[in-house]
């Protein structure tokens, strides 16, 4: 879990009516071991049939909504049908505050019409994750159809607006669901919101520029924030304006000023206490569970700093075991730092003897990148491991060293670049500063 979703999920803030009380979708997150079990059997298209335990599926595949490889089911014998996520108690999100690639709202629309065609005259209870099921055809079919109509909504009017000219904060505020969705409680925003909705959909057809190139090459935050407070005749001055707008309940515009305020001047404790009170007031007045909880946790870093707290642990065993090595080294080149990378050059072979399989890595012009099946008779170093030495080695269950001495890993070449690539890799803190510079 990120830094972010801590935030979105309240996870540091304590259980009570001023604190977390939910996160709209459930109640929390668990704590613990995040783990993952490789699958025995595949789903590859819709309409794919399987008996598992005597019950007989059929399967809907819905990729690129709430997951990239989402997919539905229905259970003949118990006429039960799911729409896993993409239909459930609450409007969902077509990007997930926590940081994820925008999700495709039509796509989610297009495949809840699917399962309506499918199975819609045949089902009799709608079960899913996180929330409770659903009885009687009727009301399967009423969060259906507006659950479909909901996200193509989204889509089709932020599309609307946005060839009328209009920003995504524009559209934004303008969009509202006709009454017919907006009074259908499984579409009102305890998770999802319309606003953060519509500015993923804008996001996602036409990227993050809105157009205007005042926008195009703005100074970062902490530069901005000096020169807009200098502007304004110092940090005192903007605290006091902005404490006479918190007075008549403009909790938005203090936000918006106040944090130039922090960003510039983070020792100020009046600038931090007022941009605390303004995000508990916008927290205690979100109807949606992240929104509330960002805010508020907001509020308690303005207020406590960043704590460093135990985080969980993503890395578990039985994740790293089903890691791909693709997916492996594509994380190894996410932690590659670049610029102390630059100007070097380093080619290793490794050679699996467990699986088979052979990579080579290849770090040139501060990339790296790796070759499947393939080895590159040039490379400076070779190593000859087993699959279980580098899980070990991830896992921190053992070094590269101690794998070579007790003969789990074999080097032919220049161990000395085997080293050089390893300090090159970045290590990431879970706790960072997000409302303070």
């Amino acid at each position: 879990m990120s830094r972010r979703a801590s935030y979105m999920y309240g996870n540091l803030l304590p259980a009570s009516p001023k604190g977390q009380v939910g996160t709209g979708l459930g109640m929390t997150t668990s704590n613990g071991t995040i783990t993952l079990i490789p699958p025995t059997h595949e789903i590859t298209e819709t309409g794919q049939k399987m008996n598992i335990d005597g019950l007989d599926f059929e399967f809907l595949l819905a990729p690129d909504t709430e997951a990239p490889a989402e997919m539905h089911w229905f259970i003949e014998q118990l006429k039960a049908l799911t729409a896993a996520e993409n239909c459930c108690h609450t409007l969902h999100n077509t990007y997930s505050m926590r940081g994820t690639s925008c999700r495709d709202p039509q796509a989610w629309a297009k495949y809840l019409n699917q399962t309506i065609d499918m199975w819609g005259d045949k089902a009799e209870v709608m079960y899913g994750m996180h929330h409770w099921p659903v009885w009687g055809r009727e009301r399967i079919l009423e969060m259906l159809e507006k659950g479909r109509d909901g996200y193509r909504y989204i889509n089709d009017q932020t599309l609307r607006l946005a060839n009328h000219g209009y920003t995504p904060v524009e559209i934004a505020e303008q969009i509202e669901f006709p009454p017919e969705l907006a009074n259908h409680w499984a579409m009102r925003p305890y998770y999802g919101s319309l606003n953060h909705n519509v500015k993923a959909t804008y996001t996602k057809y036409l990227g993050w520029f809105d157009g205007n190139p005042a926008t195009l090459y703005t100074l970062p935050p902490e530069e901005a924030a000096k020169k807009y407070v200098e502007m304004m005749g110092g940090t005192d001055k903007v605290v006091e304006a902005a404490t006479a707008a918190f007075a008549k309940g403009e909790y938005r515009w203090v936000a918006e000023v106040v944090k130039h305020a922090v960003f510039a001047d983070p020792e100020h404790e009046a600038a931090r206490e007022l941009l605390a009170d303004a995000f508990e007031q916008l927290g205690y007045q979100s109807e949606s569970g992240p929104w509330r909880n960002f805010y508020l946790t907001g509020a308690k870093e303005l207020r406590e700093g960043v704590k460093q707290l135990p985080a969980p642990n993503t890395a578990s065993p039985d994740s790293v075991r089903a890691m791909s090595l693709d997916l492996f080294f594509d994380y190894l080149g996410v932690r590659l730092n670049g610029p102390k990378a630059a100007g070097k050059k380093i080619s290793i072979n490794l050679n699996f003897t467990d699986t088979g399989e052979k990579e080579v890595l290849i770090l040139n012009n501060a990339a790296l990148n790796h070759s499947p099946n393939r080895q590159d008779p040039s490379a400076g170093a070779t190593l000859t491991l087993t699959r279980t030495a580098l899980n070990n080695i991830v896992l921190q269950e053992s070094t590269l060293e101690e794998e070579i001495k007790n003969g789990k890993v074999k080097v032919d070449g220049s161990l000395d670049q085997v080293r050089e690539l390893v300090s090159l890799l970045d290590s990431f803190e879970f706790w960072f500063n997000i409302v303070t510079p």
